[in-house]
C-alpha cells in the first residue's frame, strides 16, 4: 500500500478488505473477495471512456441533451457528486468546462490520479486541463460559500436500493457502493443547487428510483437504464 495519508487523510487498516495501490502507473482500489480480486481505477486516456469519446453519440447522447449543449453553447457544469468522473469527462470532451466535487478521500485520490495522467497525455492533455478540474471537499460546504454560479449543477448520487428488483450494477460500482455507502444527504444537495445554478439542475437517476428529495422534475430525458430529471433554478 502506498502512503497517501498526508494528502488525502487516509488511515491504514490491516483488517480492511480494501487496498489502495500503485500498479503499472495506475492508482488502483483493490477489493479482495473470497474467490476474486476486483480493481477500480480512473482512466481518461484509454479504455471504455476513450472509446466512448471517440465513437460514442457525442451531442446526441442523453447526457449532452440533459445539460443543454446546443450549437455553440457549452454550459459550465458543477458536478457535486463526481465519483469516478465519467460523465464529467464526457461533458468536458464535448466542450463544457466542468468542475468536480468529491468528498470521499479514496475516490478523490483515484480521480486525481486519473486527471494527472490525462493532463500529461499529448492528445487530450491540453483541453482536459482547461475543461476538467476537481476539488476534494464536502459539496454542501462549497455550495453554501460559492460565489460563482455555474450554468448547470449535476447530481448523480449513489443508486438507492430497489425493493422490487435488484439493480444490475457492475462489479466495480458494487465495490464503490460498499466503500462509500449511499449518498444520504443527496436530498439536501438538490435544495442548495436550486439556489445556485443559473440555467438548470440535472439529476441522474435509475428508472426505478423516485425523484430526488421527492421533487418532481419539470421534464425528463429517459434512456433504457436511467433517466435525467431536469429542473429550473429558483433565482434566475
Amino acid at each position: 500500500m502506498i502512503n497517501m495519508t498526508n494528502r488525502w487523510n487516509l488511515e491504514q487498516n490491516i483488517q480492511s478488505t480494501f487496498s489502495l495501490v500503485m500498479i503499472s502507473k495506475y492508482l488502483k482500489l483493490i477489493k479482495y473477495n473470497k474467490s476474486s480480486v476486483i480493481s477500480v481505477f480512473v482512466d481518461f486516456v484509454s479504455g471504455s471512456l476513450d472509446y466512448r469519446r471517440r465513437f460514442g453519440g457525442g451531442r446526441s447522447e442523453a447526457l449532452a441533451k440533459a445539460v443543454g449543449i446546443k450549437g455553440n453553447y457549452f454550459p459550465s457544469v458543477l458536478d457535486v457528486t463526481a465519483g469516478l468522473g465519467r460523465d464529467s469527462f464526457l461533458l468536458a470532451s464535448l466542450g463544457c468546462r466542468v468542475h468536480m466535487l468529491e468528498r470521499h478521500p479514496v475516490i478523490a485520490a483515484l480521480l486525481y490520479d486519473g486527471l494527472e495522467r490525462g493532463y500529461s497525455d499529448p492528445e487530450i492533455g491540453k483541453w482536459l486541463r482547461e475543461r476538467l478540474t476537481m476539488c476534494h471537499c464536502i459539496s454542501q460546504n462549497v455550495l453554501i460559500k460559492m460565489k460563482f454560479a455555474p450554468d448547470v449543477i449535476y447530481l448523480d448520487p449513489m443508486y438507492p436500493h430497489s425493493r422490487k428488483k435488484k439493480a444490475t450494477v457492475k462489479k466495480e460500482m458494487q465495490v464503490i457502493q460498499e466503500l462509500v455507502g449511499l449518498d444520504e444527504d443527496a436530498d439536501e444537495l438538490i435544495k442548495y443547487a436550486f439556489c445556485l445554478a443559473k440555467k438548470r439542475i440535472v439529476v441522474k437517476r435509475p428508472l426505478y428510483a423516485p425523484p430526488l428529495g421527492g421533487i418532481l422534475a419539470q421534464y425528463k430525458i429517459t434512456t433504457k437504464k436511467h433517466r435525467f430529471d431536469i429542473y429550473r433554478p429558483l433565482i434566475y
